[in-house]
């Protein structure tokens, strides 16, 4: 099995700063594309920024200058630094990681449990 486990949510007030951590285990064979998503309420699950194998990145335009996502392919983690953060930051965040299977072309995604980042004006 597979387990993702995000960590670093938390309260913050505008202006502020907060690191997430995502780390991958179990049954990956090779990770490709990881990324962090959000979903706030009322809103769908939306793309915050997503990191390549070989370290290329995008960011949604909301957060662009603001947050900066990262990767340590032999820790199999995955990190996203938040600064300045807004009100409108607050949401669940996820961790998603893109796995392939030797045996298969097909790409496996997988989610973690979501970490609570709440921002306060």
């Amino acid at each position: 099995q597979v387990r993702i486990v995000e960590s670093g949510g938390g309260l913050v007030q505008a202006g502020g700063s907060l690191r997430l951590s995502c780390v991958a285990s179990g049954s990956i064979f090779r990770i490709n594309d990881m990324g962090w998503y959000r979903q706030a309420r009322g809103f769908q699950r939306e793309l915050v920024a997503d990191i390549s194998s070989r370290g290329s990145t995008n960011y949604a335009d909301s957060v662009k200058g603001r947050f900066t996502i990262s990767r340590d392919n032999a820790e199999n983690t995955l990190f996203l630094q938040m600064n300045n953060l807004k009100p409108e930051d607050t949401a669940v965040y996820y961790c998603n990681v893109k796995a392939t299977r030797p045996w298969d072309v097909r790409e496996y995604t997988h989610w973690g449990q979501g970490t609570q980042v709440t921002v306060s004006s």
